[in-house]
């Protein structure tokens, strides 16, 4: 089943899916430091998905896009970067690890297709802060209310795991992403330990003040920066199949990492009622 995305055999001439779908816009490869230019989102999400920085993971997000599940056999892959997913003027923002090969390397959204995916978006609906609890593809009519959903590497990285070299890369997305934010933005829960040392340099580069030394991650631990705006940042177990599956993250964890972030962003969310 084709879910809207375009072939995959030449990806420098991207135009997007526009709406809640997808970044809008034709784009092509750019570089990740030239990012300080864009003027907004919209524009910032565009430029993303053109992004070929990195050899290795270009070629791992590629030959998945190529070679596909034998569950997704009949499916375009997107096969490129992903960007930020969640409205312009969000106030809370949720920052993971990186897209996963089968999951937002192939729906082209955020924690879309895959179980970690199953598990975020049904404790955000389930506190009030997304309009359903499945996110199965870009055009499955999910929205978020005041919350936006990034990462710190936006290419899927074999074994999950990016190198510090593709991380320092990629970093100018999350920074200019922040910065145009910053407005609205009031609190951040940062999925594991990861995303947690790549997200602080980030911070600083928008222009919070970090403590130093740099706090460590842990689950519930809650840090606030400081100028140009205070900003609540929380830690919380990566919604990884290895953090829910063994119990190490409940749902009831991740509700209440979710619900306080959202009390901090000044945002309503409402009793758990499962």
């Amino acid at each position: 089943m084709d879910r809207g995305h375009t072939d995959n055999g030449d990806l420098t001439g991207f135009t997007g899916r526009g709406g809640r779908g997808g970044p809008a816009g034709p784009v092509g490869p750019v570089d990740p430091a030239a990012s300080a230019d864009l003027a907004d989102l919209a524009e910032l999400d565009g430029r993303i998905t053109g992004c070929r920085a990195c050899p290795r993971l270009v070629e791992w997000r590629e030959e998945v896009a190529r070679t596909r599940r034998a569950a997704f056999a009949d499916q375009t892959y997107w096969g490129r970067p992903v960007p930020g997913f969640g409205p312009p003027d969000a106030s809370l923002l949720i920052v993971g690890l990186a897209p996963a090969a089968h999951g937002a390397n192939r729906t082209g959204r955020m924690f879309t297709g895959d179980r970690s995916g199953d598990v975020l978006y049904a404790a955000l609906h389930e506190v009030g802060l997304a309009s359903q609890g499945t996110a199965v593809s870009a055009d499955d009519g999910l929205s978020l209310h005041g919350v936006r959903i990034t990462s710190p590497v936006r290419c899927a990285p074999p074994a999950n795991k990016p190198t510090p070299e593709e991380r320092d890369t990629c970093r100018p997305w999350l920074v200019r992403e922040l910065e145009l934010l910053r407005p609205s933005l009031r609190a951040v829960v940062v999925l594991g330990a990861f995303g947690w040392q790549a997200a602080l340099p980030a911070f600083a580069q928008a222009g919070w003040e970090v403590p130093r030394p740099r706090p460590a991650f842990a689950h519930g631990t809650r840090v606030t920066l400081t100028s140009p705006a205070r900003l609540d940042l929380f830690g919380c177990f990566h919604v990884s199949q290895r953090n829910t599956f063994t119990g190490r993250l409940t749902p009831a964890m991740l509700r209440e990492v979710l619900r306080t972030a959202a009390s901090a962003a000044g945002l309503t969310t409402r009793p758990y009622d499962g």
